[in-house]
């Protein structure tokens, strides 16, 4: 996935994703759960499982 082609909401954070992704080295891929807040990540588990189950996909494809 190229820089260009997401699009995600805007948030107080969102120049930090921007930067940190732009900076990161492939394999890279921006996972947004909308309406989800880096804290939510932590601490609801709707949101929780929806990114455990995307760092296991990604892991598993790309750490060999």
């Amino acid at each position: 996935m190229n820089r260009a082609s997401w699009r995600a909401p805007l948030s107080p954070s969102a120049y930090f994703r921007a930067d940190a992704y732009s900076k990161a080295a492939e394999p890279k891929e921006l996972f947004v759960i909308p309406g989800a807040s880096h804290a939510d990540l932590y601490d609801k588990a709707q949101y929780i499982t929806q990114s455990l189950e995307k760092l296991t996909e990604f892991f598993n494809a790309n750490l060999k």
